[in-house]
Formats: structure tokens, C-alpha cells, sequence
């Protein structure tokens, strides 16, 4: 017995460390992992704050290169933009112009037809209606915005002039219909996923009452959703002021500061794309117009998306 006591122990010994080891490295894997997950995590996070920080470093580094020649009031209240050619000026308004003018007019295409399309497929569609369209929807928003430009130019212009004889072969309108056409999409989506999201009781009890379909969508789920529906229009307005290969293609590349949408113009990011392409000296003046008309648009983008919180946490109604 005594000889065999110590062969039984070796054997439970060795036992228990087989089944204790793959225990022990699970756990101090489980260890390991935990404190590095927030650590990757982080890193993965900072890459998109980073990332922000070196544009708006680039772009504020550049523009104050660019108003040390040239007066910020020149700049900002100036009526004539020719920066490429003699004699020069830099006033910025003509782009201002064009860039909200077709903002103005896609917004106007695509506020309507959207909310419409959200009311259709919120309160009136079928499920399987519902189901079919929406995947639609999501292709038409996928579509690379320089088709749209050539279907504005090869379709909606030739329209356009038979309509309007005055019209140019480039102009405004054209070009801010196709991006309303474009826009659709996001403000059709966020939309009705904001009137999705209101409870059916109101809904109900609206209906009980004796109130017709329309008079529930309109009065009931419409003002509900007021806060999401407003959003996707402020974030649409910001899409559309930053398209540029529909304005590039459609609208023309002439700097007017014109409230005619017939006649041909420029917007902040088509001048961008022209400067853009390589034939300006690095360091000009000239090359610094890209800079500070970059700067002008991501401060208006930038102030619509905070209007576009402010509003979404203003109204936002909680059930």
C-alpha cells in the first residue's frame, strides 16, 4: 500500500494539471483580451477624430496663407470671382450664389417628393409594397453621382430647353433638379423611418376618433415625427450643397451672380474640381482660392449639421 501511495498521487497531480492548464490559458487569454480590446476599439475610433483634425488643420493652415494676400472682405463680399484670369478678383459670392441655387432648387425637388414617399410608404403601402421599394430606394441612392450628371445633360436639359427656349445647354435648373432627384432617397428614408417609429396607439386612438387616413398622416404621425422628419432635411440641404460632379457636368462653369436658374453658373465645389485639375502652381495665389472656398463650404456644412441636432433634439418627442 505504501509503495503504491506515492504512483496514485503522481497520477492526480498530473490529472489535475491537465485539466487546470487549458482553464488557466483561457482565462489569461480572456484577461488579455479584455485590455486590449478598449485599447484597439480606441485606436479605431481615433482614427475618424484624427482624421477630422488633419483636414480642418490643412484647410486653416492654407486659408490663412491665402488671407494674407488677399482681404477677408474682398473675399466675403466681392462680386466678381475670376481668380485665373486678368483681371484677377476673389470676391466669393457668384459661387455662394450658384452653390445655393442649386441647393434651393433640389431641395424644392426633393423635400415634397420625399416626405410624399415617406407618408406613402408609412401610413398606405402594403408590407410586401413596403419591402420592394425600399430596397429600390437604397439602389437609387447608390447610383455614382456622375451618371446623374449626364442624365441631366443628355435628358433633363434637352427637356428643359424645349420648354424654355432661352435656356443654355448648361444651367441651373437642370443641374438642381437631378440633384433633388438624387436626394430623394435620404430624405424618403429618414423620414419614414422617424414616422415608423411613432407608436401605433396615436395612431388608434386618431382612427377611433372617426379621423380618415390622410387626417391621421397629416395631423397625427407628421407632427410626431416632426424631429426626424426636419433633420433629413437639414442633412439633405447639406448633401446637396456639397455634390459635386452633377453640378460640374450640368451646371456650367461660368461664376454669375445671377438669380436666373436658366442661365449658366458655378458652385463652390465645381470650382474646386476645375483648380483641382493640375494646372495651377502649388503655392499661388490662385491654388490658395481652393483652400479658402474649401473652407467657406465646410463651415456652412458644418453649421447645418449642428442646426440639424439642435432641431432633432428640440422636437424629438419620446414615447
Amino acid at each position: 500500500m505504501q509503495s503504491d501511495t506515492p504512483q496514485a498521487n503522481r497520477k492526480v497531480l498530473n490529472t489535475s494539471t491537465s485539466i487546470t492548464s487549458p482553464n488557466a490559458f483561457k482565462n489569461n487569454r480572456v484577461s488579455v483580451m479584455n485590455k486590449m480590446m478598449p485599447i484597439i476599439l480606441f485606436l479605431c475610433a481615433s482614427v475618424s477624430i484624427l482624421t477630422t483634425i488633419g483636414i480642418v488643420v490643412t484647410l486653416f493652415s492654407e486659408t490663412i496663407q491665402f488671407f494674407q494676400k488677399i482681404p477677408v472682405l474682398e473675399f466675403l463680399f466681392g462680386t466678381k470671382w475670376s481668380p485665373l484670369i486678368t483681371p484677377k478678383s476673389f470676391g466669393v459670392l457668384p459661387l455662394l450664389n450658384g452653390t445655393l441655387m442649386i441647393t434651393l432648387i433640389a431641395c424644392l425637388v426633393a423635400i415634397p417628393l420625399g416626405l410624399a414617399s415617406a407618408i406613402y410608404l408609412s401610413e398606405y403601402a402594403p408590407k410586401k409594397v413596403r419591402s420592394a421599394v425600399k430596397p429600390v430606394l437604397e439602389v437609387l441612392a447608390g447610383v455614382p453621382t456622375i451618371v446623374y450628371g449626364y442624365f441631366a445633360l443628355s435628358f433633363i436639359t434637352p427637356l428643359i430647353r424645349d420648354i424654355f427656349p432661352g435656356a443654355g445647354v448648361f444651367n441651373a435648373l437642370s443641374a438642381g433638379i437631378v440633384v433633388g432627384i438624387m436626394i430623394i432617397p435620404m430624405v424618403c428614408s429618414l423620414s419614414e423611418d422617424a414616422m415608423s417609429s411613432v407608436p401605433r396607439a396615436l395612431r388608434d386612438g386618431a382612427y377611433a376618433l372617426g379621423a380618415t387616413r390622410l387626417e391621421v398622416a397629416l395631423k397625427i404621425v407628421v407632427p410626431a415625427a416632426f424631429s426626424g422628419i426636419v433633420a433629413s432635411a437639414v442633412l439633405a440641404f447639406s448633401r446637396a450643397i456639397g455634390e459635386t460632379m452633377i453640378v460640374t457636368v450640368a451646371a456650367g462653369a461660368t461664376p454669375t451672380l445671377t438669380g436666373n436658374p436658366l442661365d449658366s453658373i458655378q458652385t463652390m465645389t465645381a470650382y474646386i474640381v476645375q483648380v483641382s485639375l493640375g494646372d495651377t502652381p502649388h503655392g499661388t495665389v490662385e491654388y490658395g482660392t481652393i483652400f479658402a472656398v474649401g473652407m467657406t463650404l465646410f463651415v456652412i456644412t458644418f453649421l447645418l449639421n449642428i442646426l440639424a441636432q439642435y432641431v432633432a433634439r428640440k422636437f424629438r418627442e419620446e414615447y
